[in-house]
């Protein structure tokens, strides 16, 4: 009995111990640049979540430096310039279009052409090697009398 009420004591204040992350704004559109920057930069510890979405500490370091950015006056550009230069374009969730990243952007699109054209090419070769097979009249005679022999035997 004192084992449950101790259980469910401990069950009942765990929540308790839960953390959560308050950053104050002096005005709400920092605190909307705030939001949309986190939203925007990729955890790289993660890798498929936003720095919002993360609970890894790398994603909490780099929460708090956004809201010190932002504290700092600094626009969303130059935190992102900041972000980008440090870690590089990957830490952009959705990467912006430029010659490095145009690979990763139409890469999808260029192999899924070439696959249909590939399959398209195969599809034409077979249909025009399937019409191509027919006999000429010597080489008809000789098939039906190999048949022939063949029935006899």
């Amino acid at each position: 009995m004192r084992i449950g009420v101790l259980m469910l004591l401990w069950l009942i204040a765990l929540p308790l111990r839960a953390v959560v992350e308050y950053h104050p704004f002096d005005n709400p559109e920092k605190e909307q640049a705030y939001q949309t920057l986190i939203s925007e930069l990729r955890c790289l510890v993660c890798q498929n979540q936003t720095i919002a979405d993360s609970n890894a500490d790398l994603a909490k370091d780099l929460r708090r430096q956004v809201y010190e950015m932002l504290q700092q006056d600094k626009t969303e550009q130059e935190v992102v310039d900041f972000m980008t230069q440090r870690y590089g374009d990957f830490v952009m969730y959705r990467p912006a279009f430029t010659l490095k990243t145009g690979l990763l952007w139409l890469g999808p699109i260029v192999f899924l052409l070439i696959g249909i054209i590939t399959v398209a090419i195969l599809a034409r070769n077979k249909k025009a090697a399937s019409q191509d097979i027919g006999l000429d009249r010597q080489q008809q005679n000789r098939l039906d009398d190999i048949l022939q022999k063949g029935e006899e035997d």
